[in-house]
Order: C-alpha cells, then structure tokens, then sequence
C-alpha cells in the first residue's frame, strides 16, 4: 500500500492533491476563518483556496476538480486550471499537500 507523498511532488493533472497526515483543514472558530494546522505552522487559507482544499480529498484527480469548478464557475478551463496548479503547487512546495496517487518507484534488488 503506498502513502500519499508530501514533499518534492510536480502538479499536474493526473495528480491525486490530499492534505498529508501532518496537516489538516479546520474551522477555527477565535479566528472565524479556515487554517491548514501542521506541526508549528498554521496557514490562513483565503475562500477560493478552501473551496479547492475541500475537493482535494485523494480520490479526485486534478483534472476532475478543474473541470468541476470550471463547471460551477463557468469559466475557462486552461484559466482554472493554471490558477488552481499555481496554489496547490505552492502548498506542495511548502509541504501541505501529498499526492494520494503516487507509488513509489521499486526498489533495486540488492547486488
């Protein structure tokens, strides 16, 4: 079984975006807004990036979840698309997203 990868992972659309184990998306209700907890960082999310966060539950693929708000938002596909990799790729960056659907590569067998 493989574990969703956090750090060093590329974008794109076949991409599987989940929070990793060490972060999650909460209401926070002393600040009234949605924050990204992780071992001694919050983030702040704003609206937009929330609603993408919601829809990054592993069993989407990028693809899916552009085309689902370029559906609800009636706008182009290649504009969401571009803005959507652009965040979550900056999460990615910083640590705050895994890709569900990437499988370690095998190992070499010992000489």
């Amino acid at each position: 079984m493989s574990t969703p990868r956090s750090r060093n992972i590329r974008v794109t659309e076949q991409t599987r975006p989940v929070l990793p184990r060490h972060a999650r998306l909460k209401f926070d209700d002393t600040r009234q807004r949605w924050v990204i907890l992780a071992p001694e960082r919050v983030l702040a999310p704003d609206d937009i990036a929330v609603e993408i966060l919601h829809l990054c539950d592993g069993e989407r693929s990028l693809a899916a979840i552009i085309d689902q708000l370029a559906v609800k938002y009636a706008a182009p596909r290649d504009e969401i698309g571009a803005d959507v990799t652009a965040m979550l790729q900056d999460l990615a960056d910083k640590g705050f997203l895994a890709d569900k659907g990437f499988l370690a590569e095998p190992r070499e067998a010992p000489p």
